[in-house]
């Protein structure tokens, strides 16, 4: 067994203002889904973006792809902040040669949301950024 096989998964219900939480690291698959709006967006947060960064530190490069699977309806601007700093450690794993890929769900009738995962792909380009239509998708 590797180290990438005995990080235990981050599993989050979503609460009111939370998304629900599934790091399931032994399938290289994380999934954030729901809105984000937490009172504070750092104690959220940054504890999931330290297991991320732990966990890939212990993963070697030729592991499979790293898939961030991100279906959020709604995210506020200390969420947006933070959301850019781990799609940032994403980002400096994938520069380093893990690869790494971002799927952005957005509702289709949401330009703004779909914007802002086109721009994900140009602040973020060492991460491989898929667009996906399909916000509820699992």
């Amino acid at each position: 067994m590797t180290e990438t096989t005995l990080t235990p998964a981050v599993v989050l219900a979503a609460t009111h203002s939370t998304p629900e939480v599934n790091f399931d690291f032994a399938a290289h698959r994380l999934w954030l889904k729901g809105e984000a709006y937490p009172e504070n967006a750092a104690a959220f947060f940054r504890p999931l973006i330290q297991a991320v960064e732990n966990w890939l530190d212990a993963s070697p490069v030729d592991a499979q792809p790293i898939a961030l699977h991100v279906a959020l309806s709604y995210f506020n601007s200390s969420s947006t902040k933070l959301l850019f700093e781990f799609f940032e450690c994403l980002n400096s794993f994938a520069k380093r040669g893990k690869r790494c890929e971002l799927h952005w769900y957005y509702d289709e009738e949401d330009d703004i949301s779909e914007e802002f995962g086109q721009e994900l792909s140009l602040d973020f380009t060492s991460l491989t950024v898929l667009l996906k239509p399909e916000l509820n998708a699992c």
